[in-house]
């Protein structure tokens, strides 16, 4: 059974099938790689990666359509798609503090492109395989990441005493040692004693290494970390 377009164009009802099959299957792979930066608090959760494949098969449907309507390249459109999400996973880029995060997002949602016009041009298997690779490398590699501590994370750090002055000293002197430095810093009165805390972005090795030489510091009356890092 046939149909016409707006352009008097005929268009089956199976051909539509086909283009809603590679929305359908861009929109679940999309939604399974969102599902897992949504678990993980990432701004780039379910629906923006859901939206963005989505997006991305709609286009190279809509560039292959387009060109064999009007003779024309049938990558026209389906090129510029990859400037376009080069512009949104910049916007979710983040520096903070002398971090930088994001990174892993944008790469993320650079895939979920590829994916997305995978389905639109009727590659489904492919499509699934760099789903699944692209899934695996996320929460497989993160949470062996997290196993091993070599991941850098951000652990703010508490240390009470009398006088601030050494005790910025004392903090300053211990980093140099260890290699690392402050990434904010701020002073606060506590009762009779004073409170400096500041954050240092390390692996959860070198986090406990520097956690046990502030306690060793006699100048510190107690100290205490706010983070992922075991006393």
């Amino acid at each position: 059974m046939h149909f016409f377009t707006n352009f008097g164009v005929p268009m089956d009802f199976a051909h539509v099938g086909r283009h809603l099959i590679s929305l359908v299957l861009a929109a679940v792979l999309g939604g399974a790689i969102g599902i897992e930066r949504e678990l993980r608090g990432k701004a780039a959760g379910l629906r923006t990666q859901m939206f963005i494949c989505i997006g991305s098969a709609f286009f190279t449907i809509l560039s292959a359509e387009m060109a064999n309507l009007w003779v024309g390249d049938h990558t026209r459109i389906a090129a510029q798609i990859i400037p376009g999400i080069g512009f949104i996973g910049a916007g979710s880029i983040l520096h903070s503090r002398g971090a930088v995060t994001g990174l892993t997002t944008a790469a993320s949602l650079f895939v979920v492109a590829s994916i997305g016009m995978a389905a639109g041009g009727g590659f489904y298997v492919l499509a699934l395989l760099v789903a699944i690779l692209a899934f695996a490398g996320l929460f497989l590699l993160g949470w062996l990441e997290n196993r091993l501590g070599v991941k850098p994370m951000l652990v703010t750090y508490d240390v009470f005493g009398a006088d601030i002055e050494e005790m910025l000293a004392t903090v300053n002197r211990i980093l140099d040692e260890e290699q690392q430095g402050m990434r904010s810093v701020q002073f606060v009165r506590s009762g009779h004693s004073r409170r400096l805390q500041f954050a240092v972005l390390a692996t959860r090795s070198d986090q406990r290494t520097l956690l046990d030489a502030l306690r060793t510091a006699t100048v510190f009356d107690r100290v205490q970390s706010v983070g992922d890092v075991q006393p």
